[in-house]
């Protein structure tokens, strides 16, 4: 076992429904939201989700979990839209809090020798 301290943080996340001037054509409610903290994404008893939507989403959410660059547009940029051209709905992803790892609680990796 290392003394080497083999934390980190993460983002805690809420990806969040929000309406625009178009319609909603998905199933989408202004307001519906799901969280994310860690690996773990939860929704609220009895709501659902687009697959769809979150198809679009996924790919950003480790990104955003991450401390990025305040020049960075990952760090300024919080809306997506729905990936139906369609659909007037939008996504709003906040990071609403942080969360400590460790390393070896996430992974059977080891970290590298010093």
């Amino acid at each position: 076992m290392s003394d080497r301290d083999d934390s980190f943080e993460l983002y805690d996340l809420r990806v969040e429904v929000i309406a625009t001037d178009r319609p909603m054509v998905c199933g989408h409610v202004a307001g519906d939201y799901f969280d994310v903290r860690g690996e773990n994404l939860t929704l609220p008893a009895g709501q659902a989700f687009s697959i769809y939507a979150l198809s679009a989403l996924l790919p950003l959410l480790p990104a955003k979990q991450r401390a990025t660059h305040a020049n960075d547009w990952m760090t300024t940029d919080a809306e997506i839209a729905c990936p139906d051209p369609n659909c007037g709905a939008r996504f709003r992803i906040t990071r609403v809090g942080t969360r400590r790892f460790r390393h070896g609680e996430v992974t059977a990796v080891p970290l590298p020798s010093a």
